[in-house]
Protein backbone atom coordinates (compact mmCIF):
# COMPACT_ATOMS: atom_id res chain seq x y z
CA UNK A 1 0.00 0.00 0.00
CA UNK A 2 1.27 3.47 -0.99
CA UNK A 3 2.20 6.57 1.82
CA UNK A 4 -1.18 8.03 0.01
CA UNK A 5 -3.34 5.39 0.94
CA UNK A 6 -5.30 6.89 3.85
CA UNK A 7 -7.11 4.26 6.34
CA UNK A 8 -9.93 5.77 8.50
CA UNK A 9 -12.02 3.58 10.78
CA UNK A 10 -15.84 4.70 11.32
CA UNK A 11 -17.94 2.88 14.51
CA UNK A 12 -21.36 2.31 13.38
CA UNK A 13 -23.91 0.93 16.12
CA UNK A 14 -25.43 -1.59 15.03
CA UNK A 15 -29.54 -1.33 15.41
CA UNK A 16 -31.01 -2.10 18.87
CA UNK A 17 -32.40 -5.98 18.82
CA UNK A 18 -34.51 -7.38 20.82
CA UNK A 19 -32.86 -9.21 23.69
CA UNK A 20 -35.23 -9.69 26.18
CA UNK A 21 -36.07 -13.13 25.07
CA UNK A 22 -32.55 -14.10 25.50
CA UNK A 23 -32.25 -12.41 28.45
CA UNK A 24 -34.85 -14.48 29.65
CA UNK A 25 -33.85 -18.07 28.53
CA UNK A 26 -30.71 -17.02 30.35
CA UNK A 27 -32.76 -16.65 33.45
CA UNK A 28 -34.54 -19.89 32.94
CA UNK A 29 -31.68 -21.76 33.04
CA UNK A 30 -30.27 -20.25 36.16
CA UNK A 31 -33.52 -20.65 38.39
CA UNK A 32 -33.62 -24.56 36.28
CA UNK A 33 -29.78 -24.96 37.93
CA UNK A 34 -31.20 -24.09 41.01
CA UNK A 35 -33.75 -26.55 41.08
CA UNK A 36 -31.89 -29.74 39.48
CA UNK A 37 -29.62 -28.96 42.77
CA UNK A 38 -31.87 -28.77 44.86
CA UNK A 39 -33.58 -31.65 43.41
CA UNK A 40 -30.45 -33.37 43.70
CA UNK A 41 -29.15 -32.44 47.08
CA UNK A 42 -32.58 -33.55 48.40
CA UNK A 43 -32.42 -37.08 46.58
CA UNK A 44 -28.68 -37.51 47.79
CA UNK A 45 -29.79 -36.69 51.56
CA UNK A 46 -33.47 -39.20 51.14
CA UNK A 47 -31.44 -42.14 50.02
CA UNK A 48 -28.39 -41.30 52.87
CA UNK A 49 -30.85 -41.03 55.17
CA UNK A 50 -33.02 -44.24 54.58
CA UNK A 51 -29.75 -46.87 53.87
CA UNK A 52 -28.30 -45.23 57.36
CA UNK A 53 -32.09 -45.87 58.78
CA UNK A 54 -31.44 -49.55 57.99
CA UNK A 55 -28.02 -49.69 60.42
CA UNK A 56 -26.47 -51.87 58.09
CA UNK A 57 -22.72 -52.34 58.68
CA UNK A 58 -20.28 -53.03 56.69
CA UNK A 59 -18.55 -56.65 57.76
CA UNK A 60 -14.96 -57.08 58.59
CA UNK A 61 -14.34 -59.09 55.44
CA UNK A 62 -15.50 -56.56 53.44
CA UNK A 63 -13.01 -54.79 50.75
CA UNK A 64 -13.12 -51.64 52.09
CA UNK A 65 -15.16 -49.45 55.04
CA UNK A 66 -15.62 -52.13 57.51
CA UNK A 67 -17.17 -51.44 60.23
CA UNK A 68 -18.87 -48.44 58.58
CA UNK A 69 -22.66 -47.33 58.50
CA UNK A 70 -23.82 -48.13 54.89
CA UNK A 71 -25.22 -44.63 53.75
CA UNK A 72 -23.44 -43.52 50.96
CA UNK A 73 -22.67 -44.54 47.34
CA UNK A 74 -19.57 -46.15 48.15
CA UNK A 75 -20.71 -48.12 51.15
CA UNK A 76 -23.71 -49.74 49.55
CA UNK A 77 -21.67 -51.11 46.87
CA UNK A 78 -19.53 -52.69 48.82
CA UNK A 79 -21.95 -54.03 50.97
CA UNK A 80 -23.67 -55.43 48.09
CA UNK A 81 -20.66 -56.89 46.74
CA UNK A 82 -19.26 -58.84 50.16
CA UNK A 83 -23.46 -60.16 50.20
CA UNK A 84 -22.53 -61.83 46.77
CA UNK A 85 -19.40 -63.11 47.86
CA UNK A 86 -21.54 -64.54 51.64
CA UNK A 87 -24.17 -65.96 49.38
CA UNK A 88 -21.97 -67.68 46.74
CA UNK A 89 -19.83 -69.18 49.97
CA UNK A 90 -22.83 -70.30 51.30
CA UNK A 91 -24.13 -71.65 47.94
CA UNK A 92 -20.72 -73.16 47.31
CA UNK A 93 -20.41 -70.53 44.06
CA UNK A 94 -23.87 -71.24 42.59
CA UNK A 95 -25.90 -68.61 41.64
CA UNK A 96 -30.02 -68.47 42.33
CA UNK A 97 -30.53 -70.00 38.84
CA UNK A 98 -27.75 -73.00 39.28
CA UNK A 99 -29.50 -74.17 42.79
CA UNK A 100 -31.90 -77.11 42.55
CA UNK A 101 -35.30 -76.21 43.30
CA UNK A 102 -35.46 -77.84 46.51
CA UNK A 103 -32.37 -76.72 47.68
CA UNK A 104 -32.42 -74.90 51.17
CA UNK A 105 -29.58 -72.13 49.96
CA UNK A 106 -31.97 -71.45 47.17
CA UNK A 107 -33.70 -68.97 49.28
CA UNK A 108 -30.60 -67.59 51.02
CA UNK A 109 -29.28 -66.64 47.57
CA UNK A 110 -33.18 -65.18 46.40
CA UNK A 111 -32.73 -62.97 49.34
CA UNK A 112 -29.30 -61.90 48.44
CA UNK A 113 -30.07 -61.00 45.14
CA UNK A 114 -32.63 -58.85 46.67
CA UNK A 115 -30.74 -56.95 49.16
CA UNK A 116 -27.95 -56.67 46.20
CA UNK A 117 -30.84 -54.89 43.81
CA UNK A 118 -32.01 -52.81 46.51
CA UNK A 119 -28.20 -51.31 47.22
CA UNK A 120 -27.19 -51.27 43.57
CA UNK A 121 -30.78 -49.15 43.28
CA UNK A 122 -29.53 -46.78 45.70
CA UNK A 123 -26.18 -46.34 44.05
CA UNK A 124 -28.07 -45.90 41.22
CA UNK A 125 -29.84 -43.15 42.74
CA UNK A 126 -26.59 -41.68 44.18
CA UNK A 127 -25.65 -41.36 40.57
CA UNK A 128 -28.29 -39.63 39.46
CA UNK A 129 -28.51 -36.81 42.10
CA UNK A 130 -25.07 -36.19 41.60
CA UNK A 131 -25.49 -35.96 37.55
CA UNK A 132 -28.68 -33.72 38.51
CA UNK A 133 -26.24 -31.86 40.78
CA UNK A 134 -23.54 -31.51 37.95
CA UNK A 135 -26.43 -30.66 34.98
CA UNK A 136 -27.37 -27.88 37.50
CA UNK A 137 -24.28 -26.06 37.69
CA UNK A 138 -23.92 -26.45 34.17
CA UNK A 139 -26.97 -24.62 33.30
CA UNK A 140 -26.48 -21.91 35.69
CA UNK A 141 -23.09 -21.07 33.93
CA UNK A 142 -24.73 -21.51 30.78
CA UNK A 143 -27.85 -19.56 31.78
CA UNK A 144 -25.67 -16.92 33.47
CA UNK A 145 -23.29 -16.83 29.90
CA UNK A 146 -26.23 -16.24 27.54
CA UNK A 147 -28.12 -13.63 30.63
CA UNK A 148 -24.17 -12.11 29.80
CA UNK A 149 -23.85 -12.22 26.36
CA UNK A 150 -27.29 -10.86 25.70
CA UNK A 151 -26.50 -7.65 27.85
CA UNK A 152 -23.42 -6.26 26.05
CA UNK A 153 -23.83 -3.99 23.89
CA UNK A 154 -22.59 -5.00 19.78
CA UNK A 155 -21.01 -2.33 17.91
CA UNK A 156 -19.92 -3.26 14.43
CA UNK A 157 -16.74 -0.82 13.17
CA UNK A 158 -16.30 -0.58 9.37
CA UNK A 159 -13.06 -0.02 7.95
CA UNK A 160 -12.60 2.30 4.91
CA UNK A 161 -9.23 2.25 2.93
CA UNK A 162 -9.38 5.80 0.60
CA UNK A 163 -6.40 5.71 -1.76
CA UNK A 164 -5.47 8.76 -3.63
Amino acid sequence: MSEAAVGTADTIESPQKKAGLVKVVGILGILGGLALIIVGIVVWVMVSSQLRAENITVPDDAMAFQGQTVAGPFTAFVQADIIQHHALSASEGKTYAELEQDDPVRATMMNASFLRASLFTSVVSFGVAAFAIGIGILSILFGWAIHRLASIPVVVRRSTVTTA
